[in-house]
């Protein structure tokens, strides 16, 4: 018979005390997401209550039906997927130049890509750097610069770095050019990183408000958070129906639940590579 590991009194304390902030951690996060559901299928939910009296779909039904919205929740669609490609693309070639140790510059680079982290050209000259390159109205200004960041870049060299050397070496004896190596041996054992920094940079792009209001002008481009925004501000929504059954609390609280459905649909399939990508990322960096 195997002997079972015995566990010092310490280190029970410690476990016990780890699952209970662990759970009320959970449970301080779900709560309010739960109360937002529940305001938005119970037209009489009032104070803090978390399983509905009643059931009505009546704001998910005109959310959906408004036929004013299609366009912006493509153009949300469009730019999450293009920015989160763009955005990996850009940020593994970044931190792939920046591991190569025979790179001229390479500490100087940087440097530079760490300082942007804590200062930034600011709003002002950056849009006037947009309106002067001619990119006002254009998704392009929303995509560019929301899709690349230094942290990224940070998290995905820390990766890299955690590749076997004997790899690198392996391929380059076996003739393999630096972008065979990098299309062939990195990006197949970097899935982790990638679903990391995939997600980071999906989310962003998701929520994305502020390029909108500012680069944005024309309507039809507007995306979904901010079409749904000025709706629910002007009353385009609720003052479309007489029903009594669909307040403005109902229909605030299913647009919060419609804009972070896509992701919370799509977190558990990359949860495993996404925790594995960030711990590697902290401890490395």
């Amino acid at each position: 018979m195997k002997r079972r590991k015995k566990i010092s009194l310490g280190r029970l304390v410690f476990l016990i005390m780890d699952y209970t902030f662990l759970v009320i951690l959970m449970i301080s996060m779900i709560i309010p997401l739960l109360k937002v559901f529940v305001d938005s299928v119970d037209p009489g939910s009032y104070g803090i209550r978390l399983w509905p009296k009643t059931w009505s779909g009546a704001a998910y039904k005109m959310i959906l039906s408004n036929v004013s919205l299609y366009l912006p929740f493509l153009v949300s669609i469009f730019t999450t997927i293009i920015g989160t490609a763009v955005g990996l693309i850009l940020t593994t070639l970044g931190a792939y130049v920046i591991i190569q140790k025979d790179m001229p510059g390479r500490n100087l680079l940087s440097k530079y890509i760490l300082i942007t982290m804590i200062f930034n050209g600011g709003m002002i000259p950056t849009y006037l750097t947009v309106k002067n390159l001619g990119l006002m109205n254009n998704l392009i200004s929303v995509i560019v610069p929301n899709c690349l960041t230094a942290y990224n870049i940070i998290l995905m060299k820390s990766f890299f770095e955690t590749i076997p050397v004997s790899l690198y070496e392996a391929a380059e004896l076996d003739g393999c050019t630096p972008l065979g190596i990098f299309w062939r041996i990195v990006l197949p054992l970097s899935k982790p990183a990638l679903a990391s920094v995939g997600l980071f940079i999906g989310v962003k792009m998701w929520n994305e408000y502020m390029s909108f209001i500012l680069y944005i002008t024309d309507p039809k481009w507007k995306n979904f958070q901010v079409k749904v925004r000025d709706l629910i501000l002007n009353d385009g929504i609720s003052g479309t129906t007489a029903s009594l059954s669909l307040t403005q609390e109902m229909l605030k609280s299913a647009v919060v639940i419609v804009v972070v459905f896509p992701f919370l649909l799509i977190y558990p399939f990359v949860q495993k590579y996404f925790t594995k990508g960030v711990t590697v990322g902290a401890v490395k960096g």
